[in-house]
């Protein structure tokens, strides 16, 4: 299954209510596994970034409409990359002229 890194900035709404963060984390988790992903790891991070999401999902459609439904509720901004393990990149790699 795909993987995807989503690092994650608070907006002046999420950072207000950033006590209702961890219910909204415990949703977005029960979101993903619904659509057959996962959330596998949370980080809340220091620095240009308040936190880092590993997840898992089928499909780019999948993840795509689970950030704009985030998006929505304007609490986060987000940017997400695809991220490939060591052994996709090593068959990538591999496959190379």
């Amino acid at each position: 299954m795909p993987t995807y890194i989503t690092l994650v900035r608070f907006t002046q709404k999420g950072a207000q209510d950033i006590k209702g963060g961890p219910g909204r984390l415990d949703a977005a988790k029960q979101a993903a596994k619904a659509a057959g992903g996962e959330i596998k790891a949370f980080y809340l991070t220091l620095g240009q970034y308040d936190g880092v999401i590993v997840s898992e999902a089928p499909n780019d459609e999948i993840v795509a409409s689970r950030l704009l439904q985030t998006a929505s509720q304007g609490n986060l901004q987000t940017e997400t990359l695809r991220a490939f393990t060591e052994s996709e990149y090593r068959k990538i790699i591999a496959a190379l002229p």
